[in-house]
């Protein structure tokens, strides 16, 4: 996936923030995009010196832990996330099920115990997107497909580092439980 592609997700996550507040569990009106089919939020932090994100991206020399890949930066200063839910039906057998995604962006250009800088030059792109179905009793089956890629000068075959897979935890899928309990999550809105 590309850069505007992230940015169209962060978009559709302010388009439901701004789309309004909660219907306190009233049924739908519309088959199709209902009212608040959409919902998320849109996150940023900041990690103070000495406490970078590690993207796993820099390798080790074998028995020397300070040293690190000549000319790899790859320790994230600053962290962008966001969660948008799509839940396009809003009626019949199909209203429970629902769409998602949940990207990170990570920016940075640090060196621990040797370097630290304001810089924010993109480091990598993490996502999770999938789909899911509300159960009864707070339960969602969800399935995710999780995914990485490098950006800025790690990008690509030819950037700065070619020598390990793209990030952390690489490429993969998984099928999951999640319960929700106390006044939190869609279990809010019951």
């Amino acid at each position: 996936m590309k850069a505007p592609r992230l940015i169209w997700i962060f978009a559709l996550t302010l388009a439901g923030g701004a789309a309004g507040g909660e219907n306190g569990g009233a049924p739908q009106d519309r088959l199709l995009v209902p009212r608040d089919f959409v919902r998320g939020y849109i996150d940023f932090q900041v990690a103070p010196p000495h406490n970078e994100f590690d993207m796993g991206l820099c390798v080790t020399t074998k028995g020397d832990s300070n040293a690190h890949t000549p000319g790899c930066s790859a320790y994230a200063r600053y962290m962008w996330t966001g969660y948008v839910e799509l839940q396009p039906v809003g009626r019949g057998p199909l209203r429970r099920v629902f769409l998602f995604a949940e990207p990170r962006i990570f920016a940075g250009d640090n060196v621990p115990q040797t370097r630290y800088s304001a810089s924010a030059g993109l480091i990598l792109w993490e996502h999770n997107v999938g789909v899911g179905i509300e159960l009864p009793k707070r339960f969602e089956l969800r399935a995710l497909s999780h995914g990485v890629h490098r950006l800025g000068r790690y990008a690509g075959p030819n950037g700065a580092l070619n020598l390990k897979a793209d990030g952390p935890y690489g490429q993969y899928s998984t099928v999951g439980v999640r319960w929700y309990f106390g006044n939190y999550g869609r279990a809010g809105r019951e």
